[in-house]
């Protein structure tokens, strides 16, 4: 399955950017899902594209870095990615989708600020993740239900962010084509 290979090579990726800690190249391979959600629909690859974009933004935040649980809870992460890979690799989808489910229950283990901004994070994400699939022209309702969050959250967010925005019909004025035209026959 050539879609469970480029899954696989974005977590390994990730795993290796999250092990240098390095949050931009995460935020940047949560990207990489967008496409595959968006055609496909699949909630764990939506799932995985969530955990990988909230963890960019845990790792970027060092006030997390001071809580009392982070360690463990940063360990626990990465292991939960490196437990993804293998159940891809041993072409285990079972297993790769309880790992999913896992990651639920990393942050249920935690407490107090941890815990609670941690959730913040990932329902950030999701909301994010939800506009990058909007943007790629699945429908708000639809997309607000694939993230499972509510429509609402998502049209205030894509509002924001000038999403929906977008004019597919729009062309260059004609002087415009015209000079450029000029230009490459020059």
């Amino acid at each position: 399955m050539e879609e469970q290979e480029h899954i696989l090579e974005v977590l390994k990726m990730t795993r290796d950017a999250v092990e240098n800690r390095n949050y931009f190249r995460i935020k940047e391979l949560s990207n990489k899902f967008v496409h595959h959600c968006s055609i496909n629909q699949d909630a764990d690859v939506i799932s995985v594209a969530v955990i990988i974009y909230s963890l960019s933004k845990m790792i970027e935040r060092e006030s997390y870095k001071k809580e009392k649980d982070w360690d463990k809870f940063y360990i626990n992460y990465l292991e939960n990615i490196k437990n993804m890979i293998d159940a891809l690799e041993k072409n285990n989808h079972k297993k790769f989708h309880e790992e999913i489910e896992k990651n639920s229950v990393l942050i249920n283990r935690l407490s107090g600020n941890l815990r609670k901004n941690i959730i913040d994070v990932f329902n950030r994400a999701k909301i994010n993740k939800a506009s990058k699939i909007y943007e790629h022209g699945i429908s708000m309702e639809k997309t607000a239900k694939i993230m499972g969050i509510s429509l609402w959250d998502l049209a205030e967010y894509s509002g924001q962010t000038n999403v929906g925005d977008i004019n597919l019909g729009f062309t260059m004025p004609l002087k415009e084509r015209l000079k450029i035209a000029e230009e490459i026959f020059e």
